[in-house]
């Protein structure tokens, strides 16, 4: 079966930049930190997952659909450090470099964009693989598409199915925006149902099912667990929408610009080069091959004197 892997970009960078040290630095005082490390995860990316497609989206600055949806929205959420926005210009380079198309879309978040370019490409009987940190994606697993995660660290990955996501969370990947609905977001801001923890909406999901069930049900529930919900019911439908990933964002997925594509080496060798990534050079596809076939030939030509 063809695989497509698409890079959640954001996610990648901002593991990358609080999971390798803030001093470093290029010579000229630049930091790359986060480059370095999004640039290590694309390269183990391409030779572990041997993609015939591939593609990045990213998110942009601009407000999305959802901050008009509920004003709260990421509200308490920090802005990005400068330190940190200063390396996406590099990282933008970096993907181009090695001929990797880019997706971003004004008023969609990342997560769109790869729900809705995975929704494409299972019309056309691709595998997908995402690969991202983020746990909200894991909504989009099913029988085409996977998830391809960093458990621990930055080096530590994993391949995510629907068997693994319900031992992690305890429900099953469509459940989870039901899940979300319940017990809100922290980090995006959105309640959920005041008083409804993790452990409870787990309980209501693998009896329920679903959120629409859950509240059909409401006179089989303690009363004050039914009461919490009846007064949350509003916040829950609303958390529910702000946690769906949208499969209809306005990106069309074409595997000609995705197929992965011979690329000027010397010209990344000498961006890798700049960047002082030259324990990455040998790790460019095609590379090591490339030095060990002119190795070959020096020793082969030295053997005839």
């Amino acid at each position: 079966m063809r695989k497509l892997v698409l890079i959640d970009g954001h996610a990648i960078l901002h593991r990358a930049y609080h999971a390798f040290p803030k001093n470093l630095t290029t010579r000229r005082g630049e930091l790359v930190n986060a480059v370095y490390g999004f640039t290590r995860m694309l390269l183990k990316v391409i030779a572990d997952l041997q993609p015939d497609y591939l593609a990045a989206t990213f998110d942009l600055p601009q407000p999305t659909f959802r901050h008009k949806l509920y004003l709260g929205y990421q509200h308490k959420r920090p802005v990005m450090e400068a330190e940190l926005a200063g390396q996406i210009k590099r990282v933008h380079q970096v993907v181009e470099t090695l001929k990797v198309p880019i997706f971003e879309r004004i008023g969609f978040e990342a997560d769109d964009l790869i729900g809705t370019l995975a929704k494409q490409a299972a019309r056309r009987k691709l595998k997908t693989i995402i690969v991202t940190g983020d746990k909200d994606i894991m909504q989009l697993i099913g029988k085409r598409t996977k998830i391809y995660t960093l458990v621990r660290g930055f080096s530590d990955t994993e391949i995510f199915g629907k068997k693994e996501v319900f031992q992690l969370l305890g429900v099953w990947p469509k459940q989870i925006i039901d899940y979300k609905a319940l017990v809100g977001d922290a980090s995006d801001n959105y309640p959920g149902v005041p008083g409804v923890g993790p452990k409870t909406a787990v309980q209501l999901l693998n009896r329920y099912k679903d959120l629409k069930t859950i509240y059909a049900h409401l006179d089989e529930l303690k009363p004050l667990l039914a009461k919490k919900l009846i007064e949350g019911k509003r916040s829950a439908i609303l958390s529910k929408e702000l946690a769906k990933i949208k499969t209809n964002a306005p990106v069309k997925l074409s595997l000609k610009a995705c197929r992965v594509h011979d690329y000027d080496r010397q010209k990344a060798i000498k961006l890798f080069e700049e960047l002082e990534f030259k324990s990455l050079i040998n790790k460019l596809p095609g590379v090591e091959k490339q030095l060990n076939q002119d190795s070959k030939q020096q020793s082969e030509q030295t053997k005839l004197f």
